[in-house]
């Protein structure tokens, strides 16, 4: 890694409008991985940079990062990317995506001079960051964090698919963390069950594999698997789960274990689920929810 990177974590991913639809009820909120993102590594106390595309016009979102102390660079499109999340049953894990509109694709120059102990890449489906952004990243000694939606997830007629990663196995060895919900995994890997899909990963090159579903999060690195259950008073924003799970637990592991980082992001996580948006909780009511996880964990 850098000496003295500027930043400790930088965040790259389009902003997105997301219309989410639940039964019969519908609401329109602000997503985005690297909104979602860097508003918990700034709210650990972290320094941060965020790198985003969208339209002029949905700006007034990036004014709670830049409160927290973020750097956020906003690059301008012609429009934002707009989603439409459907969720066809009471598993959260089931969603559908169509895509209304895009941003478009980052290039190395989106990144100006910025460099950071750990980039976290949050694309929302493949082509909008590609393997010239990857490599200008390794390049300037950034560990990677990368969340496989953005790879496995690809438009066709409207509609986000998972589909085969085709460099998977030549860009995963360049990847510190490699993230992915339990479908996504089984799109990497032909398995749904997390320790399998995670060796599967891991495997391939990643140094550690990351791996959510509705009941919680599984890390697995070289000194074993690491499980931490979710435990949300409620569930109501399903949006950005993976989000923010990925940051919480990149972030915890710069300077923490994977066993505790992914305790950590569990509660992180947890707490992000009882409301729409992004993150807003703070060090102690963190600390107390990871409390609980280590609890329901002893008790098995």
């Amino acid at each position: 890694m850098p000496d003295d990177p500027v930043f400790d974590c930088l965040f790259l991913g389009a902003y997105t409008r997301d219309t989410i639809w639940n039964g019969t009820s519908r609401r329109t909120v602000d997503g985005g991985a690297f909104y979602f993102g860097a508003s918990v590594a700034a709210r650990m106390g972290l320094r941060v940079a965020a790198v985003t595309r969208m339209a002029p016009e949905d700006g007034d979102v990036l004014a709670e990062l830049r409160s927290l102390g973020v750097a956020v660079e906003a690059r301008p499109s012609h429009t934002s990317t707009r989603l439409d999340i459907l969720y066809p049953s009471t598993n959260p894990d089931e969603r559908v995506i169509r895509v209304r509109s895009s941003a478009g694709p980052f290039s190395p120059n989106d990144l100006g001079s910025l460099r950071a102990r750990i980039a976290i890449v949050g694309a929302s489906f493949r082509g909008e960051v590609g393997e010239d952004v990857l490599a200008t990243l390794v390049a300037r000694q950034c560990a990677i964090a990368l969340d496989a939606q953005g790879f496995v997830r690809a438009l066709r007629d409207g509609v986000l698919c998972q589909r085969k990663w085709p460099e998977a196995e030549r860009l995963l060895p360049r990847v510190s963390i490699l993230k992915a919900d339990v479908n996504e995994a089984e799109t990497l890997t032909g398995s749904r069950d997390f320790r399998a899909a995670a060796s599967i990963i891991r495997s391939k090159g990643a140094a550690e594999a990351l791996i959510t579903s509705k009941e919680g999060v599984l890390a697995a690195d070289q000194t074993g698997y690491h499980e931490a259950v979710f435990l949300p008073r409620r569930v109501v924003g399903r949006s950005g789960r993976g989000d923010t799970c990925l940051a919480a637990y990149a972030a915890r592991r710069l300077t923490h274990p994977a066993a505790e980082a992914v305790i950590w992001a569990a509660a992180v996580t947890s707490i992000k689920l009882e409301t729409d948006g992004p993150f807003r909780g703070g060090p102690a009511e963190v600390e107390s929810r990871a409390e609980e996880i280590r609890s329901a964990i002893r008790s098995g």
